[in-house]
């Protein structure tokens, strides 16, 4: 049914429901899944806060997708993972479109505790940006 899912993932638990769903829709069938992680201004700062060297900040980064990673190759699910950079809801769309996405997964809230106080507001803005179906995981 669909060609290419994009998939957004942070590690929180509301995204990796998305990740379970969007596993679910590609198993047994010619999917192509893409697994995009948004490094914002805000992530940046807390992944230097946390990691003062480059290695440390991807190593911190490829942590969070090692469980998606292994789900999907459980699964045998063709994936690839792309971390890209920019506001989130605009990057995931963006990048939604540039290859024709025919779904994005997403959940409804990240790891962001200023996204945590205003619901679900990534969600909600590639909602209403995206042009292809957005399907949000509570």
């Amino acid at each position: 049914m669909f060609k290419q899912i994009v998939v957004a993932a942070d590690g929180s638990e509301h995204s990796m429901k998305a990740v379970e769903k969007t596993i679910e829709l590609a198993k047994d069938r010619d999917t192509k899944v893409f697994v995009v992680y948004v490094v914002d201004g805000s992530t940046s700062k807390a992944d230097v806060l946390d990691s003062w060297d480059s290695l440390g900040i991807s190593e911190k980064r490829n942590k969070r997708l090692v469980a998606i990673e292994q789900q999907a190759k459980a699964e045998n699910i063709n994936y690839e993972v792309k971390i890209i950079r920019g506001e989130p809801a605009y990057a995931i769309v963006q990048f939604a479109h540039s290859i024709e996405a025919d779904l994005i997964v997403i959940g409804s809230r990240g790891l962001n505790q200023l996204q945590q106080l205003v619901l679900g507001s990534v969600s909600h803005k590639v909602m209403k940006r995206a042009t292809c179906p957005v399907l949000i995981m509570r």
